[in-house]
């Protein structure tokens, strides 16, 4: 049931009239900003997935003042999107608003919560996701996979293809299961190769059994509970302080990477590590 403004908590009458805000200065962007009437909805795409690996990376660092700021610029692309699209163009053939954009996931919420908003049972997380997939399928999705998408980072993506195969039921039972995946493939992987030489002996089945092993241990992370793109990023973010340590470092020693053996910036990485770098 819909309440008047008049109805609503001062809180909840505050965060409308910041959302009413940002719409205002947007119509006033789009109007008189040479910059913001030149975009496109193509024009803005790259920038929104830099926009998005930007609040990734404060989500990671848990820099809550930079994830406040980095909202506020996803939000901005939003309602910029919103606003183009509903823009009177006569090679249109269908416009929306940002009022048809909320309404629009509103209404998904409610149909694909009915053990909330209707009579379906759900108590557990598993059971959730489960009928999830099952409404998809109702309204009209011919695959499970068809909500993967297509430009998604190859490990993001097999994270969501098994996710979303679990949720139709397609599932190892045990995580000792999926470990004994992982070292069959290793085992695979391994035998591609000559392991006194380290010569490939057919590069293009070793990759896809590269991609096997890498595939099921992504598995296995489901089964206790790590994001794989989480941990490698960390990683990622990991090696990148070290090595900048080990250049800092040496150079404070007067000495460059570029002429050091690797037994030596081995002891600037290890001191990196004892520093808790």
């Amino acid at each position: 049931m819909e309440k008047q403004f008049s109805e609503l908590t001062e809180a909840r009458q505050q965060q409308l009239m910041a959302f009413d805000r940002l719409l205002t200065i947007m119509d006033e962007l789009r109007e008189q900003c040479p910059w913001d009437r030149k975009q496109t909805l193509e024009s803005l795409r790259h920038l929104t997935i830099e926009e998005t690996y930007e609040l990734s990376d404060a989500i990671l660092d848990n820099d809550l003042p930079e994830i406040k700021k980095e909202l506020g610029d996803v939000m901005l692309h939003l309602v910029f999107y919103a606003k183009i699209a509903s823009e009177n163009d006569p090679g249109k053939a269908f416009t929306f608003d940002i009022r048809d954009v909320l309404n629009g996931i509103c209404d998904k919420l409610i149909s694909r919560h009915p053990h909330i908003y209707g009579d379906a049972v759900a108590d557990s997380e598993e059971a959730v996701k489960q009928n999830w997939e099952k409404l998809k399928l109702k309204e009209g999705n011919k695959s499970v996979l068809s909500g993967v998408p297509g430009s998604l980072p190859a490990l993001v993506k097999a994270m969501r293809i098994q996710e979303k195969a679990r949720g139709a039921g397609f599932d190892w039972d045990e995580k000792q299961q999926v470990w004994e995946k992982v070292q069959e493939e290793l085992q695979e992987f391994k035998a591609h190769f000559d392991i006194e030489s380290g010569d490939t002996i057919d590069q293009k089945e070793a990759e896809g059994e590269f991609g096997d092993l890498l595939f099921s241990l992504v598995n296995y992370s489901r089964f206790v509970d790590i994001n794989p793109e989480t941990a490698l990023e960390r990683t990622n973010k990991k090696f990148i302080r070290r090595f900048q340590f080990m250049e800092e470092a040496s150079k404070a020693d007067g000495k460059a990477l570029s002429d050091m053996s690797l037994e030596e910036m081995d002891g600037y990485w290890n001191k990196a590590k004892e520093l808790g770098v």
